[in-house]
């Protein structure tokens, strides 16, 4: 797909095809036919080995709608205490936009932070994004930290103007983007287990044992199902998200046969509200499917901390050793063949390490992303509140 296409530009983040307009894909003997999909984006990345197997229109810019609470919660959830307790202060809610999703937050209540992260997940709550906002700095000043942390995640797609996800000028990010967030967000065991939570009993109104709670279901539908469509088999979470700007947006992610894909899908065609999810759905299914029968096009790159570390690590393994020779590290992190690992060229094979040394730590820094940060297992899928 794509053949004759004009050159991608260079230098975009994750390979040049994903910088090319259209559908890419590089199937091989036997590989499935890709479903047809409406979306104005999409993207099939394999969660653990970072290759993208297919994607349409992957680095194109466009509102993310809710999808962009993954950023929030990728951002914050490290900072936050799940026991600390939030009360509920109207002025943290003036800049709530009209119509704007709500799990119910109720003025002068008390909630924990483990409550509103369910909001934000479950509920999708922009109330429950503004309380949590509020106790770290205000949402400027998260909307800043956001900000920062795409940048250090390469996620360069994006700009947060609303933490919420709320319609802003210049609010944008990409299939790409956040698929590349998820994927970072995979990596804490609290996002994954917000993510797969189906259920939770959120506190409602009144005080001490006379409080009542109210149950919220996760709006993910690949999650709970729907009337018209059913649960997802293998499905972990996902973040879904709707504005008249945005459309529909969604990223879901999967297991099957010991395989972790993640599938980002933006702005289909209206008429149906369900659409978003059956076409992440057939694409899931094209992913597993096409295991083993496709040729990545592209990968989810590592953050620039992890690029950082690759680039210092493989600057020591070219440094002279105490003989005068460089010690060029093997596939284990020691020494290559013959020890010093430079077949005894000395001082001339020190200036040739030297000049490779950035290029052999991008390649390098894709395999120490890949070995040192498998995902954690499998979350609970249902939370219930005690």
């Amino acid at each position: 797909v794509g053949a004759g296409s004009p050159a991608a530009p260079s230098g975009v983040i994750g390979g040049e095809q994903l910088g090319l307009e259209g559908t890419r894909v590089r199937p091989m003997k036997g590989a499935p036919t890709l479903p047809r999909t409406t979306a104005r984006a999409w993207i099939v990345a394999d969660a653990d080995t970072g290759e993208v197997l297919a994607a349409h229109n992957a680095h194109r810019r466009m509102a993310p709608a809710s999808t962009l609470k993954m950023l929030f919660a990728d951002t914050l959830l490290a900072d936050t205490d799940p026991e600390d307790v939030y009360r509920a202060d109207p002025l943290d809610f003036g800049r709530l936009g009209a119509g704007s999703s709500a799990v119910g937050i109720s003025d002068g209540h008390d909630y924990t932070v483990e409550d509103l992260w369910h909001g934000v997940f479950l509920a999708s709550g922009n109330d429950a994004v503004h309380a949590l906002a509020a106790m770290n700095g205000g949402l400027d000043e998260v909307a800043r930290r956001m900000n920062e942390r795409a940048v250090e995640l390469q996620a360069m797609d994006t700009t947060v103007v609303n933490p919420d996800g709320y319609d802003g000028e210049g609010q944008l990010s990409s299939a790409y983007d956040l698929t590349l967030i998820a994927r970072a967000g995979l990596r804490n065991p609290e996002f994954r287990r917000y993510a797969a939570a189906e259920t939770y009993a959120f506190p409602g109104k009144g005080k001490g044992k006379k409080r009542e709670s109210f149950e919220i279901r996760s709006t993910n539908r690949l999650l709970v199902g729907a009337p018209g469509l059913d649960r997802y088999p293998g499905i972990i979470g996902g973040k879904n998200g709707y504005t008249s700007k945005a459309g529909h947006t969604f990223t879901g992610i999967a297991e099957r046969d010991g395989r972790t894909l993640i599938v980002t899908v933006m702005n289909p065609e209206n008429g149906d509200r369900l659409r978003v999810y059956r076409e992440t759905a057939d694409l899931l299914d094209w992913g597993f499917e096409a295991a083993g029968r496709v040729e990545p096009v592209g990968e989810l790159v590592p953050t620039l901390s992890e690029v950082a570390e690759a680039a210092a690590e493989a600057e020591a393994a070219a440094a002279p050793q105490p003989d005068g020779t460089a010690g060029v590290a093997g596939p284990d992190g020691g020494a290559g063949a013959g020890g010093a690992g430079t077949g005894g060229v000395g001082g001339i094979g020190v200036l040739l390490l030297s000049a490779a040394t950035l290029t052999a730590a991008a390649l390098w820094g894709r395999r120490l992303f890949h070995r040192r940060r498998p995902l954690p297992g499998r979350p609970r899928r249902t939370v219930p509140r005690v």
